[in-house]
């Protein structure tokens, strides 16, 4: 017979998978997949049904050994169901952000009580980049929630005392997955977390040898299989090419992604609003608690800035490679609260300050936002933009219906009733007044604003590659790195050896109709050069060629 406890155990287990369902499934594909990543992830899942190889990660037919293939995997099973498109490539994400609220609620109702659970859950949910990762496609939502269970699993080894080697395995278990979604990158950011909490509680975790060698054996099953089929397939570089990777990330600015040193702080503390406020007086101030709780404390404070100061140091800056921190930061948040951190002494006013401040600006943005067809005229003429591909992108025509302001309402609504409520000492209400508001917010956001945003961004791209996707022809981009021509383009496998070659598809005898997209940027110079390419038209910042084919008699 259930309890009183187990039942509301259970009643909130399923509002939380219900209030998810509405919150990350709805619009998935309301917006084209975004360049660089949603695409690139995309396009890869798209070439393993093209190709039939499902162990193989391509991009343009050729290997992509810089991502193992578990979340391109998820996608493909997601586009046998569902077909090739947006929604079929974001939906992985949106059943990772159910199950990762169902693990935060059901960890944090274990470790402290159920309240502390629902609280974590609502600052996760109720912040801004956990919330839109998960209506993403993007690798990284299941990529974080892999390392943080493997964690969690750990923590567990280290309550019993290390007897038992069953959490041993799972923690390894989760790596190996982890593993396979990211690569090694995911096992060593664990072992810095994990040796510099042995450091700091002196090795006091009691490690059996044995429960080592298990650990070590799953993880090389786990982890290690898809590595050992590509070896036994010939693929003997594949290890080689990885460590390459993850080295080229911490010596120079992939792919253009440089950032000034703090990058990672300033996206943390904007970036999960309002969790990164409300964790202040825990990150700068004291919080841990004698036992087991203190245990897992300490284990997420040290995950919080293991992963900050790794990807500090790393020289490519992209926001999401900092997303692990959410889990620890959401966690160190709920429990300020909790102990009512916030609540007193100066912290009190230094948090309803911040989360003013922080609020009232996202709301102005966002509704500037809205009107900037009101005023994009005198940006031009005042020539506030130097860069022509810039300006151009902003004379984009877009359709903005008036009535897209209501997410910035929203959001003000929820700031006003936090700071009436936290003015009143009510300063639980005032936070689940803000949290809930939140993914309300946001949620608007996706559906009234993203999509027009994206329309100023790469729409015309997207619907050119689109528009040709059904001819036989070579695509390409010149001049800027994208994945939009291969994916919207429905980009074949072309027979020609050469295909693949910016510079004969440009002046080589290609065999079939070339199309070419440039920014506006380099026009008049790319006409000047390729006097035989046929001009189509010009939108939004970009310029679009053909090149018809060479017929060799």
């Amino acid at each position: 017979m259930k309890t009183r406890s187990d039942q509301k155990i259970w009643l909130s287990n399923l509002f939380i998978t219900l209030l998810s369902v509405v919150f990350f499934i709805p619009f998935l594909g309301g917006v084209h997949l975004f360049d660089w990543d949603e695409i690139n992830f995309a396009e890869s899942a798209r070439e393993m049904i093209e190709t039939g190889d499902y162990l193989t990660v391509r991009i343009n037919f050729v290997p992509f050994w810089e991502k193992p293939p578990l979340f391109i995997w998820m996608q493909v099973i997601s586009m046998k169901v569902f077909g090739i498109n947006e929604f079929a490539a974001r939906f992985p994400n949106a059943i990772c952000g159910i199950i990762s609220l169902l693990v935060l609620f059901n960890t944090g109702r274990k470790l402290v009580d159920i309240r502390f659970g629902l609280y974590w859950v609502l600052l996760y949910a109720g912040s801004l980049l956990p919330f839109f990762y998960f209506k993403s496609g993007i690798i990284d939502p299941w990529f974080n929630l892999f390392i943080f269970l493997a964690i969690y699993q750990f923590f567990l080894y280290c309550k019993n005392t290390g007897q038992s080697t069953r959490f041993a395995s799972a923690s390894a278990f989760f790596i190996g997955l982890a593993v396979l979604t990211k690569g090694p990158v995911a096992f060593l950011i664990f072992a810095l977390a994990i040796l510099i909490f042995l450091i700091i509680n002196k090795f006091r975790v009691k490690i059996r040898y044995p429960d080592v060698v298990i650990y070590l054996l799953v993880l090389a099953f786990t982890g290690g299989f898809w590595f050992i089929l590509q070896i036994l397939k010939g693929n003997f570089t594949v290890i080689a090419d990885f460590i390459v990777y993850q080295i080229r990330l911490f010596r120079t600015e992939d792919a253009g992604h440089g950032g000034f040193l703090f990058y990672h702080f300033v996206v943390l503390f904007a970036g999960v609003f309002p969790a990164s406020i409300f964790a202040l007086p825990v990150l700068l101030g004291s919080g841990e608690e004698p036992g087991h709780k203190k245990v897992f404390y300490s284990m997420m404070l040290v995950l919080f800035w293991v992963v900050l100061v790794l990807f500090t140091i790393v020289r490519t800056k992209i926001v999401h490679y900092s997303s692990l921190c959410y889990f620890p930061l959401t966690f160190l948040a709920a429990w300020a609260l909790y102990h009512r951190r916030c609540f007193t002494g100066w912290w009190k006013r230094i948090v309803q300050l911040l989360t003013l401040i922080l609020g009232l600006i996202l709301v102005i943005t966002i509704m500037l936002l809205t009107q900037i067809e009101h005023f994009k005229e005198d940006i031009i003429s005042h020539n506030w933009i130097g860069d022509p591909f810039a300006r151009a992108c902003l004379m984009a025509e877009v359709d903005w219906k008036g009535y897209e302001p209501v997410a910035g309402l929203v959001l003000f609504a929820g700031i006003s009733g936090f700071a009436f409520l936290w003015s009143k000492k009510h300063h639980e209400k005032a936070f689940l007044t803000l949290t809930c508001t939140m993914p309300v917010f946001m949620f608007v956001a996706m559906f009234l604003i993203v999509p027009r945003v994206e329309a100023y961004s790469q729409r015309a791209v997207v619907e050119f590659f689109t528009a040709v996707s059904d001819q036989d022809a070579y695509l390409e981009t010149v001049g800027y790195k994208s994945y939009a021509h291969l994916f919207y383009g429905k980009i074949r496998n072309h027979s020609h050896e050469q295909a693949k070659e910016e510079q004969w598809l440009l002046n080589g005898p290609i065999d079939k109709p070339a199309y070419f997209s440039l920014k506006v940027n380099r026009k008049e110079e790319f006409i000047q050069d390729h006097p035989d390419m046929e001009l189509l038209y010009e939108k939004n910042g970009f310029v679009f060629f053909k090149r018809k084919a060479i017929i060799i008699k």
